[in-house]
């Protein structure tokens, strides 16, 4: 088979697909802030999710006889993997619980400069020039979105600063950790299937996450019934974006062109103003488009 799967167009199935798993991450989110909202807090809300969403791969694992054959890197970097995507669970929800859902993951989108840095000082290997290109290009849009001068709020540098600080910073190091998840999984377990590779992160991911909820004096269950639905509907919502995502996608043949579902941001910004009536100026829009079609740009080109 000599058909690069880099280049390869995909079908309209498999295009839908990858914008409906988009849909159902960013409207993840939005419920993670419905359930935070009422009570929540962010380590309950990735133990549940992280859970469920491990059974449900587990029993799609032995349903389909999916061989569990580790080699002896897989079991050094799968413990780390897991780690480094707990530790991204938790700083993603937090950014989500203190920003404008939108412009969390938005922050969150700069994962690929984190994915280059980590690639350079881990294996030496340099970034591409379209990276480079895109660089100051994400960069740009991200500080449009986050409005780091406080214009469009009003607050100016300082008090814009006081007001998204803490929440941009739990989102780049969710983008950071995530970055070098993705670098260990590339060089050290992409000969691993996917389904019991993502078993076992989030696993690893919800220990990560019951450490936390416990070294924190307990978790934390929402206090009212819409508290209930944001964390189920979180929950499902994640879950089935998974599922699809290990499943159907391998089936449709979607290789390189997952860059799709970085619309993501795009939803989130839609369903949360549809739902939790967030909004941004006109200048933020531009700059979320920016960042997106940046990172869109880099997963679809060819290589």
């Amino acid at each position: 088979m000599t058909t690069n799967p880099n280049t390869r167009a995909i079908s309209g199935a498999a295009f839908a697909t990858l914008l409906l798993i988009a849909c159902l991450m960013g409207a993840n989110h939005v419920a993670a802030r419905i359930a935070f909202n009422n009570g929540v807090d962010v380590a309950t809300a990735v133990l549940f999710r992280s859970t469920v969403t491990v059974l449900i791969v587990g029993v799609l694992i032995l349903l389909q006889g999916v061989p569990l054959a580790f080699k002896a890197r897989h079991k050094r970097a799968l413990p780390f993997i897991g780690l480094l995507i707990g530790v991204q669970s938790l700083c993603l929800y937090s950014a989500v619980a203190r920003l404008p859902v939108a412009l969390a993951l938005l922050a969150f989108n700069t994962y690929p400069l984190w994915t280059a840095l980590w690639n350079r000082l881990l294996y030496r290997q340099h970034p591409e020039r379209a990276m480079l290109l895109a660089m100051p290009v994400i960069l740009l849009g991200l500080a449009m979105a986050l409005d780091v001068l406080g214009a469009s709020s009003g607050l100016g540098t300082t008090g814009q600063w006081q007001s998204i600080g803490a929440g941009v910073a739990f989102a780049l190091a969710a983008a950071a950790s995530f970055g070098l998840a993705l670098v260990l999984t590339q060089h050290e377990t992409t000969d691993l299937d996917g389904r019991v590779r993502t078993a076992c992160t989030l696993g690893l991911a919800a220990l990560v996450a019951l450490v936390s909820g416990a070294s924190q004096g307990g978790f934390h269950l929402p206090q009212v019934m819409a508290g209930w639905g944001g964390l189920i509907a979180l929950t499902l919502l994640y879950g089935t974006g998974f599922t699809l995502m290990f499943t159907v996608l391998p089936k449709l043949g979607v290789a390189g062109n997952s860059a799709i579902m970085n619309v993501e941001p795009v939803f989130a910004l839609v369903l949360a103003w549809l739902v939790l009536g967030q909004t941004i100026a006109l200048v933020q829009i531009v700059g979320a488009l920016l960042v997106v079609g940046a990172v869109m740009g880099l997963g679809l080109r060819k290589r």
